[in-house]
């Protein structure tokens, strides 16, 4: 093998032989080397693997002279394409002796396979995956702040979590690298099962079976089923992590052949290790590992739980509980997930803003809401609530069942968002909720609207909840009711407050219109 094959990230006859495809440049296969992997041609670098993707509005093909340009080393290219535009691509090819062109009957798949081969080439590194309906995300970076007091980690970034998102995501691995941990999500039927056998997981945590993406699945049977993928290739050295509270769990631990373990509230301590001390409400959950103190500072009983699953497996994998306890106090939740701020308003009140704007489905809204209700504060509480989207035909009846939660519960003030929660909005009012009102639109003039009737009602001490999917963006609110340049602006972390900068919440565009 050449030096230049040495550096790249897959050599020449490594990704011929993965992604069946056919090189047509006719360049030396010495000088092929890739060092990154990109979809989005604004993200191309020297030496990148260029792979266009077709979507519902976008055709990726488009942009391979763009790549090229910016220094790509090769692309993937459909059959179907290049048999079109063979010419262009011919003159393309032109243009450098070192950019290589490789035929593929789909780019998608391409990827996908391209990031299998490459996975292999780890077979010492430990697989784990993260899925469920909610909690996922959070569930991943506490699990990555845990193993990374043992191990050297690395991890998906974000939401990268998908039919691309985990491909790409799997091409950060180096030989240093003795754990990978990955996000697993969907926005179709077999996305599981798809990018499951891209990263053939060793272990695998579903956080809960919820009804997140019941629209294009039709039923939380039909979830279970698709989640369930994320076991395929657990083998007999390896572990699934079941909730042992959710209804499907009996469903979930069939068929698998390695170990079944159980996590939840429910699970006794001698099994567990386990035991649970007190909820500290909006400073989060006290409890013991293995008899050793820990102090969950993300608040909600869920992210306790999200936590179990965590500490289950880490024991699993042989930490200790001051490793567990570092991590876990060390963990803070991605922006958008539960972020407490202590904010000075325009009005000069001190309130406590939970932001829980980057999702919502109908698990975590109802948990969200529940861990509001439980809250004792001096002042009032005051949410605003916008719509879960993904829902299908299900949308409705979700949030209905949300306005009536949200009547129950009778905060004091609710601001209900978006089409959908006109239905949550009438739900509450037939249960005589009366301390809310309606906004149809999500555009800027209807955040400016929101943002007038929560300075109207806010005072000392209150509390104000930002819930729903990201495509409503409710975090554009803020800046509309802090005080611009406010002194007074920190963020809650583990119990502590830490000055935060009014930059975290850059105003963001407007998606505009109706849903």
């Amino acid at each position: 093998m050449s030096p230049t094959e040495k550096k790249s990230l897959l050599s020449f006859s490594e990704l011929v032989s993965a992604v069946k495809g056919t090189e047509i440049s006719g360049n030396p296969p010495e000088l092929f080397s890739f060092i990154n992997v990109c979809t989005d041609s604004r993200a191309v670098s020297a030496s990148s693997l260029f792979v266009p993707l077709i979507g519902k509005e976008k055709d990726g093909h488009a942009y391979v002279p763009e790549a090229l340009e910016k220094g790509a080393s090769a692309v993937f290219l459909n059959r179907s394409e290049y048999e079109k535009n063979a010419d262009a691509y011919k003159k393309l090819l032109e243009k450098r002796t070192n950019f290589f062109i490789f035929l593929v009957d789909d780019t998608l798949r391409a990827l996908q396979m391209a990031a299998a081969r490459y996975v292999e080439k780890f077979p010492n590194l430990i697989k784990i995956c993260v899925t469920g309906s909610s909690g996922k995300s959070t569930t991943k970076e506490m699990l990555v702040s845990v193993l990374s007091q043992k191990y050297d980690v690395v991890y998906s970034k974000g939401n990268f979590n998908s039919e691309t998102g985990l491909p790409l995501s799997v091409f950060d691995i180096r030989e240093n690298h003795e754990v990978g941990v990955f996000e697993m999500g969907m926005n179709r039927a077999h996305e599981i099962e798809e990018i499951s056998s891209v990263l053939k997981a060793n272990y695998a945590v579903i956080t809960n079976i919820g009804s997140a993406h019941i629209g294009c699945l039709g039923s939380r049977k039909a979830i279970a089923e698709e989640k369930r993928h994320a076991f395929d290739f657990i083998d007999e050295r390896g572990a699934a992590l079941i909730p042992y509270e959710d209804d499907f769990k009996d469903f979930l631990s069939e068929k698998i052949r390695g170990k079944t373990i159980y996590f939840g509230p429910s699970v006794p301590t001698s099994v567990s290790g386990v035991e649970f001390v007190r909820d500290n409400g909006i400073f989060g959950t006290e409890f013991r590992v293995d008899g050793l103190a820990v102090r969950l500072g993300v608040p909600g009983l869920y992210n306790y739980s999200n936590a179990l699953s965590v500490v289950a497996l880490s024991r699993e994998l042989g930490l200790s509980a001051e490793n567990i306890k570092a991590g876990l106090e060390n963990f803070c939740p991605l922006g958008g997930r539960m972020e407490l701020f202590s904010i000075a308003a325009k009005n000069g009140a001190k309130f406590t803003l939970v932001k829980d704007s980057y999702n919502a489905n109908p698990e975590s809204m109802k948990s969200v809401l529940d861990f509001m209700g439980s809250l004792k504060i001096e002042g009032k509480k005051m949410y605003v609530l916008g719509d879960m989207l993904e829902l299908g035909k299900e949308a409705e009846n979700e949030h209905e069942k949300i306005g009536k939660t949200v009547a129950e519960k009778k905060p004091d003030f609710v601001v209900f968002v978006g089409e959908k929660m006109e239905n949550a909005y009438r739900a509450a009012l037939n249960l005589g909720f009366l301390d809310a009102i309606f906004v149809l639109y999500h555009d800027d003039e209807a955040m400016e609207k929101i943002a007038f009737e929560i300075l109207e009602r806010l005072s000392e001490n209150d509390i104000v909840l930002l819930k729903a999917s990201r495509g409503i963006a409710l975090e554009r609110i803020v800046p509309l009711i802090q005080e611009n340049g406010s002194s007074g602006n920190e963020k809650f972390i583990r119990g502590k407050k830490y000055a935060f900068e009014n930059g975290s919440f850059e105003k963001k565009e407007s998606a505009g219109g109706k849903i």
